[in-house]
């Protein structure tokens, strides 16, 4: 009988006089409960006593205040009881506005599209002015502890300027999107109560309803990762400047598991996004004017697309010469290379690019689509991180100084004109000063042109956590990664210098930041290149001059260059389908357009 008592309690506390009588449970019943044996029949009668008193007492409805009961007829024309608890617009943003801060990777601009087109679906308003914003969401990064922390920093300035906020417009809700949420989870929720909202990177669907329920003035997350989520039948709703580049996300998350890397557990395991979805999207972005596409994944070239029958076969996938990985051979399904030959179809007039690659993933059939078709980009990220095999076992990365070289030479050997960057770690556990000068000595032999280089920062949950020792001292591995970039410049200033009096052709992303009277583009190779602002002719037979916008193609002529950029003249306006690439002269064809030798007036932008 305890469990009356309890009932008793709860009914007097919650509920008026008028719903209960006060003989709906006999006292009897509940004094001197150890002393007392009522008969079944006393029993029986009780209970029917407690049903009918609940039949006709408050229903949940009663409980939630401020909830409209919604009255619907039942089929046999009745009144219902069935009360509806949320209303039919719940999740709608009703025009509220939402702005996006998007940091880390290009994974994290395609996220933010993809978040906003869910939002824009719902009836949010993106803004680019935080000062209109009623929802502010931060697209994070878990790479480093340094991109943490500028979250943090972050954080705590949005929540100064949501306490200011007047409350005649409501209050501003702050959302933590993506790796950093994944990662941290309940500390981003308990910690000063900084956060309304966080949504893991496979959980972007349910942010209309996690706002919703924040609107209701609690916290919500939802961090659940997913072995199938590809936001294939999202339509992202792309934001670059100019609108004459996009990012195409093919498929998410990474199963190397190098012991460095959080991303596997921020991310998840691999899935590919189905290839009908990519050509869908490419084919839009085509029709809309854009002029170049770069295809976006964790480890973009061990695409595999497995969603229909007739691609699941039995061949397994093939990887680059000397290198394995830490598990199964995959086999079956639509492999990168098919990919890349059918999107590269789609538009013979837009560029094609694609990152982060893993070096593992370049079997010969990738490289030859890469030489042949001419609107590929002449240009592979292929990281190294490190130059010293033993590193590189620790890493788990799969492969050897001597592989490594080996693949960079048979890139070469397909691709003569290609154009390498890559990424290396200072300081990683373990790392001698032997091996630091393996990785000076990789980089002068390879020739980067592009590097993106950091110190080793360790991350909670990887292989290195557990396994390894975080041994090199701070100011040790800020020296060795100033060390690494000073050869890094040297060696990319002399790849770059090599180009001055060839012929680029640039696509124009816009202005340049330094000068309004220089433009800035990018080659074929990915390098930014600087010239100025003038028309220039339309055909090469021809007279006529125009001026250069951006998302043009022109032909440049490079006049100079530095570790990180080149400077040059416009001669022409021009196209992937009429360039010198496509008529079979290498793009850094020397050309004999006689130029003024005085470049002054060309100025300097980063």
């Amino acid at each position: 009988m305890e469990h009356l008592r309890t009932l008793k309690l709860f009914f007097k506390a919650t509920t008026p006089k008028n719903w209960i009588s006060r003989r709906f449970i006999q006292p009897r019943h509940c004094s001197n409960l150890a002393n007392t044996h009522p008969t079944t029949r006393e029993k029986r009668k009780t209970v029917e006593e407690l049903k009918s008193q609940l039949s006709s007492g408050p229903s949940f409805q009663d409980f939630i205040k401020g909830v409209p009961v919604k009255e619907t007829p039942a089929a046999d024309g009745q009144q219902s009881d069935e009360h509806g608890y949320l209303t039919e617009d719940w999740d709608l943003g009703n025009s509220r506005k939402v702005y996006f801060e998007t940091y880390g990777c290009q994974m994290n601009v395609s996220d933010t599209d993809i978040a906003c087109s869910v939002l824009q679906n719902k009836g949010y308003q993106r803004t680019v002015h935080l000062q209109e914003a009623d929802v502010v969401l931060l697209v994070t990064c878990s790479v480093r502890e340094k991109a943490e922390q500028t979250i943090w920093n972050r954080l705590q300035q949005l929540t100064a300027m949501k306490k200011r906020r007047s409350k005649t417009r409501g209050p501003m809700k702050i959302g933590i999107l993506g790796c950093m949420a994944e990662r941290l989870k309940t500390e981003l929720l308990e910690r000063e109560k900084l956060v309304d909202v966080i949504a893991g990177p496979d959980a972007y669907r349910d942010l209309p309803r996690l706002l919703a329920v924040a609107d209701g003035g609690h916290q919500a997350s939802n961090v659940l990762l997913s072995l199938e989520e590809t936001y294939a039948d999202i339509m992202p709703v792309h934001h670059t400047a100019q609108g004459q580049s996009a990012f195409v996300s093919i498929m998410r998350g990474c199963d190397n598991m190098c012991s460095y890397c959080i991303v596997p557990f921020t991310r998840g395991r691999e899935r590919s996004r189905p290839i009908s979805s990519i050509l869908e999207e490419v084919r839009l972005l085509s029709d809309q004017g854009v002029k170049e596409v770069t295809l976006l994944g964790q480890n973009v070239n061990s695409y595999r697309d497995t969603s229909e029958e007739q691609f699941c076969g039995s061949d397994p996938t093939q990887l680059s010469r000397g290198f394995k990985t830490i598990y199964r051979t995959k086999r079956g399904g639509l492999r990168f290379s098919d990919l890349l030959d059918r999107v590269s179809r789609v538009d013979s007039d837009m560029r094609i690019r694609f990152t982060s690659p893993h070096p593992k993933d370049f079997p010969d059939e990738v490289l030859h689509l890469i030489a042949e078709r001419g609107n590929i980009c002449q240009q592979i990220h292929l990281p190294a991180q490190s130059g010293s095999s033993s590193v590189l076992e620790a890493m788990r990365r799969g492969y050897t100084r001597e592989a490594y070289l080996d693949l960079v030479s048979n890139i070469k050997r397909i691709i003569p004109e290609v154009s390498l960057s890559s990424d290396f770690i200072s300081g990683f556990c373990g790392e001698t000063e032997d091996d630091h000068q393996q990785t000076l000595s990789l980089i002068r032999q390879v020739g980067y042109n592009v590097g993106f280089l950091f110190a080793y920062s360790l991350r909670k949950k990887t292989h290195a956590f557990y396994r390894l020792q975080d041994d090199v001292p701070a100011e040790v591995k800020q020296r060795r990664l100033e060390e690494c970039i000073s050869v890094f410049r040297e060696e990319a200033t002399k790849v770059n210098a090599a180009l001055i009096g060839s012929a680029q052709l640039v696509l124009v992303e816009g202005e340049s930041k330094r000068s309004s009277q220089d433009l800035c583009g990018r080659t074929d190779g990915n390098m930014k290149v600087i010239f100025p602002r003038e028309d220039v002719a339309v055909e090469p037979s021809e007279s006529h001059t125009a001026p250069v916008r951006a998302g043009d193609y022109v032909l440049v002529k490079i006049l100079s260059a530095t570790s990180q950029s080149l400077r040059g003249r416009a001669l022409r306006h021009s196209s992937l389908r009429s360039s010198v690439k496509h008529s079979g002269t290498p793009p850094g064809h020397q050309l004999d357009e006689r130029l003024p030798s005085d470049t002054a007036m060309i100025k300097t932008c980063s």
